[in-house]
């Protein structure tokens, strides 16, 4: 008798042992998707709205298909899109575009990745020169998508 009770104490230390790890398992599994629910959620999107000089969105729109979105995509930063608003004269000299990030912080390492590229501080002294400027000012705004968005 003594032998069959401790097989059985055996059987059943295998057994809870068994549902034990299944359960943890599963737990884990839902965790992990929770986990990454959530750092979807931390996603944020940055608008550029470029104010350039009278006449030379073109020039701007050309520096960007040309030069400027190869860096940006170079460090990561994932353009949504470009735009060139249409029909609203008060408009006429905006050129903005969309980034998306997965993160704020990742913006930030992205973006501070490219300004310390040697080509993009060639673009920038390039810029500068009065002769050549394009931009009076540009707005940059970080938004986070709602809850509701069907972009996220």
């Amino acid at each position: 008798m003594r032998i069959n009770s401790w097989k059985l104490k055996r059987w059943t230390v295998c057994v809870i042992a068994m549902v034990s790890f299944g359960a943890g398992s599963l737990i884990t599994a839902r965790l992990s998707h929770i986990n990454q629910v959530r750092a979807d959620s931390n996603r944020v999107f940055e608008m550029h709205i470029y104010h350039t000089l009278p006449g030379k969105v073109p020039a701007l729109e050309s520096q960007f298909r040309d030069r400027q979105s190869k860096l940006l995509a170079k460090h990561d930063l994932k353009v949504v899109g470009y735009w060139v608003p249409e029909g609203t004269p008060e408009w006429d000299n905006t050129f903005i575009f969309l980034v998306a990030h997965s993160s704020g912080e990742e913006a930030k390492k992205n973006w501070d990745a490219m300004r310390a590229d040697p080509d993009f501080q060639a673009l920038i002294k390039e810029n500068s020169d009065p002769a050549r400027k394009l931009v009076e000012k540009v707005d940059v705004m970080y938004m986070r998508p709602t809850d509701f968005s069907p972009m996220k």
